[in-house]
């Protein structure tokens, strides 16, 4: 049922809310929440409150690997259930404070000089959370290192990473960062850029650094090859929520960025989140509405939408922070739930252009989450328009599209934060962090185990060791050539027929794997043999 613009405002007061000490403020006025909603949630909130209290005190949250989850602690060493975690807390911020120090006035040096540029070597959490905060507080005019990434195991986007490095490569540090030590990603990625110093001339452990678990198979290599430094992950901590440890602090610090206000804002913001009381909690709130609006099974999607290009990698970022932990099939009973929420968007006004037409006009399968930043940038803005600045029109987009988007009962949550400072950045990473824990207390998930991350491994082991077992063949057949099903015979494979396929069809592709394809009458008569 539509509402006048004066109900509209009536409802407006009733669902903002304004959380001055931490500079934001939550508008759920756009949801189609019940009047009496909040109050039918409130014993399933003060079960979801007990048991984030219990997390904070060190309780075991991941059983699967017996482990403890406290993210929260690297914001407030002072939490931690233990004296030596603070210390080492404690130690590991100080730690990345005087390294970073030193690289930035040139204590330590690459075998070229000064350092200028920085590559981080990680994939997932290890790359995407620092990636949003490096480009969301970075500058070029004001960035004591220029930062660049390894995140994925693909060498032609490896290879345009180091053709942007190469005149600098001697004055180029790289952080690698793995927990075990034994992703193979990363590992890739530091063998390539291994690879590339050795090429330039450099010995590459005079410019590396590592983040990595103590006693892990990194940590061994990088003090068996003298790296520069090595800096502790610890094992309660996962690699969605480790942007606040060393895995993005390190980073944050060589850039130049402000990682104390950015702490101090997560800090806060924990403070904030920590209380009890619902309407006074942002996190509550948020996790109530995204359990509202799915009905707590993820019956939609959740966009992002903030209007601020530093926050463009922030939908990437949240991707994997709610998918990774609240896509699970069984719930804390064993029962198989398949929960879920799909986190997709980019930035306005440039979704604008792009797929806001579907969600006013098409299926009705979202919601949206608006991100309002007030503050325009840092210098003055020229008029566009007589009165009308650019930063005008970006807001004026904002408004319109919720306004568009609310006529056609499309449901939106808007966020306000005043600016995207260091302390905004980490104020936004624990608001995030607590509701996706709050929201899996309410669906009775368990946020903190990957198994499904864990499958995907073991699946691409299983090809990789087929791939080694069709090049020996090929390349003992000097002489002969097989089909995609003569060679699953041969190497006992009968049964994964499309995977040979789809191997050899790849091996054919790269001339320097050694494998050339004669085409047949169709694409699966095809023969390979060694070239």
């Amino acid at each position: 049922m539509k509402i006048t613009r004066a109900q509209q405002w009536e409802r407006f007061k009733r669902f903002y809310t304004e959380f001055p000490g931490i500079g934001l403020a939550i508008d759920l006025s756009r949801m189609n929440l019940e009047e009496d909603y909040f109050e039918a949630m409130r014993p399933r909130m003060q079960e979801a409150f007990k048991s984030m209290t219990a997390l904070e005190k060190g309780a075991i949250a991941n059983p699967d690997e017996n482990r403890m989850v406290g993210h929260y602690w690297l914001r407030n060493a002072s939490l931690a259930p233990a004296p030596q975690l603070t210390q080492e807390i404690e130690e590991t911020l100080r730690g990345i404070k005087s390294f970073a120090a030193e690289v930035h006035n040139g204590g330590i040096q690459g075998l070229g000089g000064p350092f200028r540029n920085l590559l981080v070597i990680g994939i997932g959490g290890s790359a995407l959370g620092p990636q949003f905060v490096a480009n969301a507080l970075g500058h070029p005019l004001t960035d004591k290192l220029t930062v660049s990434f390894f995140d994925n195991t693909d060498p032609d986007g490896m290879e345009r990473v180091l053709c942007g490095l190469r005149e600098e490569l001697a004055q180029t540090l790289c952080i690698v960062i793995s927990k075990s030590g034994g992703t193979k990603e990363t590992r890739n990625g530091m063998l390539e850029a291994s690879a590339a110093f050795a090429k330039a001339g450099l010995k590459f452990g005079s410019h590396a650094v590592a983040v990595t678990g103590v006693g892990s198979e990194l940590d061994k290599f990088a003090n068996e090859n003298k790296w520069l430094r090595r800096f502790p992950m610890w094992d309660w901590v996962g690699g969605r929520t480790s942007v606040l440890s060393a895995v993005g602090l390190l980073p944050a610090a060589l850039q130049g960025l402000d990682i104390d206000s950015m702490l101090a804002g997560a800090k806060a913001c924990d403070e904030v989140t920590r209380q009890p009381v619902l309407e006074r909690n942002p996190s509550a709130l948020l996790a109530l509405a995204w359990h509202y609006a799915c009905k707590g099974r993820g019956a939609k999607d959740m966009v992002i939408l903030p209007y601020k290009d530093r926050l463009e990698l922030f939908s990437r970022y949240l991707q994997q922070l709610v998918m990774e932990s609240i896509g699970k099939e069984m719930d804390l009973d064993g029962k198989i739930v398949n929960q879920g929420i799909a986190v997709y968007g980019n930035k306005g006004s440039t979704d604008q252009h792009a797929y806001v037409q579907q969600l006013r006009d098409g299926i009705n399968n979202f919601f949206v989450t608006f991100i309002e930043v007030l503050k325009d940038g840092s210098g003055d803005s020229i008029l566009v328009e007589p009165n009308v600045t650019s930063g005008d029109f970006l807001h004026g987009f904002l408004l319109g599209t919720r306004q568009a988007l609310h006529e056609k009962d499309r449901e939106s949550i808007t966020i306000t934060i005043s600016d995207v400072s260091p302390f905004a950045v980490g104020v936004l990473i624990a608001l995030y962090e607590r509701t996706v824990g709050f929201y899996a207390s309410l669906v009775k998930i368990n946020a903190y185990h990957l198994p499904g991350v864990e499958a995907g491994k073991h699946a691409a082991g299983a090809v990789l060791a087929c791939e080694i077992k069709i090049l020996e063949l090929l390349r003992k057949r000097s002489e002969g050539s097989l089909t995609c099903e003569q060679i699953a015979t041969e190497i006992a494979a009968s049964e994964e027929i499309e995977t040979v396929f789809k191997i050899c069809e790849r091996l054919a592709a790269n001339p320097n794997r050694g494998i050339r394809k004669t085409s047949g009458s169709n694409p699966f008569s095809g023969r390979y043999q060694k070239s």
